[in-house]
């Protein structure tokens, strides 16, 4: 059985998934009326699937998960949070090509 990339994060997930996962994680805040969301969705899945095994890539809708939005500040999205052992290291707003997410995913695991 093929595994969903990105896989979807709750907030009652979030510390398991993404907090305590070793190594880089890149963590899509996004709505399902949010347009520029629907712009980005399938350059991160693209994304996880190159980058299997190397980057963790999840999404967390921030209308069923308002602690997490929260908790991190997110006031526009989508909004893609990179977390390296845990940590919050690079923060991207918007819509943005391809190639600057793999710059920043690059940049993160050398």
């Amino acid at each position: 059985m093929a595994v969903t990339l990105p896989s979807h994060v709750t907030d009652d997930e979030f510390a398991a998934e993404i907090e305590q996962h070793p190594g880089l994680a890149v963590v899509d805040f996004w709505a399902i009326w949010c347009g520029p969301c629907h712009m980005v969705a399938p350059v991160l899945e693209q994304l996880a699937q190159e980058y299997e095994g190397k980057v963790k890539v999840a999404k967390v809708d921030v209308d069923a998960n308002p602690r997490t939005q929260m908790r991190f500040n997110i006031r526009s999205i989508p909004t893609l949070l990179f977390f390296k052992d845990g940590k919050v290291v690079d923060t991207v707003v918007g819509a943005v090509p391809k190639a600057y997410l793999v710059t920043k995913l690059n940049k993160h695991l050398g």
